[in-house]
């Protein structure tokens, strides 16, 4: 063929064929995972389904109508939206009652404020899946002094590692409840940990076993990446107390902030007077103009969890089969969005993040480089053209910058989004070792 007839600049035509090749082998390994991840998919498929009927009907139940869009401003008080939303979010939770608010700035501020609000000086809070996700610490006060931490509130920490097969050591546990024991911790997700994420079962034979030593402890889930990945919830199962950020899944993509927290009435209650304030509790905070957002990205939230878990199937696969470890594994059940890869070199950490980045809808034009981030000890490199900062629904893809150097897979609005960005992925990993960036000493990012 000649060059003139693809307008190709002769100089630079060896390079345009050799990147043409590299996607042409990465959209046909591409499409080999796809095929041999079809009964998986349907799988996924299947619980969206029955996710999406209990969303609807909870929606049903509680009449939901296009007046309970308009929000309220100054105190919100009498805000029939937001009663609306929190009981249709506490039915779908298996709850009796929720805290779904904008106000929280986070995942971690939503599980500071249950956990504020479940615990007293002079109560132990125990964890029992090891070390918590690196935003915890310093709430916990295993980081950082003078910051008002559980620890300088008056409250003990204890934390139980996991067996060596990843999961929960029941006998530990149960061993370890004494009198102070007000809280036992559940970690559902990997966070930045080559574990596997703790499933509903699993959550439920825990609850079950402390309910049964000690009746007045709680049972708290940190739910983030976990809801609608399975057909039901911590709550179904036991558990007192849940936690989580309205941008991973349970917003579906679209709510702009926020996060939640879902349980037991009381306790609810206790963690509402910690977001506001004693004396007013769930019945204040306006809601604006964010209710319809609230309720539109929950009804979506299980097809929209179903599509980033199949990206994250599809994730699997792949580095599976270009050799590098996995976790969970491609046909693995899933409890968390979460896919872990194990690449064992900080160049190619990055060259995954900016392949990722290169295909995001906004911000592709940037690089990222390892930084600093608030809340976390090592320096993290963060991959996300999200259309809402540090949305973790939307398709990303970050891991410190510490042995043995993880790539954390997560979310997709679309399965086809995601499917284009792992094509990417594998296209950069093919390319000739010395293309592959070695860590800079920078820090922010960089205009590429």
């Amino acid at each position: 063929m000649e060059l003139d007839a693809l307008n190709l600049d002769p100089p630079r035509a060896p390079a345009a064929f050799v990147a043409s090749a590299q996607r042409a082998a990465a959209d046909a390994a591409v499409a080999s995972a796809e095929r041999a991840s079809a009964d998986t998919f349907r799988s996924i498929e299947g619980i969206a389904r029955h996710n999406t009927r209990k969303v609807l009907d909870a929606f049903k139940a509680h009449r939901v109508g296009e007046e309970h869009f308009a929000g309220t401003t100054g105190y919100g008080h009498d805000d029939f939206g937001r009663d609306c939303l929190e009981a249709v979010f506490a039915e779908v939770m298996g709850a009796e009652a929720a805290l779904v608010r904008g106000g929280f700035a986070s995942g971690t501020h939503a599980i500071a404020v249950a956990l504020f609000g479940a615990l007293s000086p002079g109560d132990e809070l125990l964890v029992v899946t090891g070390a918590p996700y690196d935003t915890l610490e310093e709430v916990i006060g295993l980081r950082g002094s003078r910051q008002g931490s559980l620890q300088e509130w008056g409250i003990t920490y204890r934390q139980i590692e996991l067996q060596a097969d990843g999961h929960i050591d029941l006998e530990a546990v149960t061993g370890a409840l004494s009198e102070r024991t007000r809280v036992v911790h559940i970690q559902r997700s990997r966070g930045y940990a080559w574990r596997p994420a703790i499933g509903i079962a699993e959550i439920g034979r825990v609850a079950a076993a402390v309910h049964q030593r000690a009746p007045g402890t709680v049972v708290f889930v940190d739910n983030c990446y976990g809801e609608f990945v399975e057909a039901v919830e911590p709550c179904d199962v036991g558990a007192d107390l849940v936690a989580g950020s309205l941008i991973k899944n349970p917003g579906g993509g679209i709510v702009p902030a926020g996060g939640y927290v879902a349980g037991r009435a009381d306790l609810v209650h206790r963690a509402a007077c910690r977001l506001t304030a004693p004396g007013i509790g769930a019945a204040g905070g306006a809601t604006l103009d964010g209710l319809r957002l609230l309720f539109q990205g929950l009804f979506m939230a299980p097809h929209i969890v179903a599509e980033a878990l199949k990206g994250a199937v599809l994730a699997s696969r792949l580095f599976r089969e270009l050799g590098y470890l996995v976790d969970p594994l491609p046909d693995d059940s899933r409890t968390d969005l979460i896919q872990a890869v194990q690449l064992g070199d900080p160049g190619k950490l990055l060259a995954v993040c900016r392949a990722v980045q290169a295909a995001s809808p906004v911000h592709s034009y940037v690089t990222p480089v390892a930084d600093r981030v608030p809340g976390y000890e090592s320096q993290v490199v963060m991959a996300a053209g999200t259309f809402v900062e540090g949305s973790t629904i939307e398709l990303s893809c970050d891991g410190p910058l510490r042995e043995p150097f993880i790539a954390y897979w997560q979310g997709g609005l679309s399965y086809a989004h995601g499917r284009i960005a792992l094509e990417e992925c594998i296209a950069a990993l093919s390319a000739p070792a010395a293309s592959i960036p070695e860590p800079e000493r920078l820090s922010g990012t960089q205009l590429a």
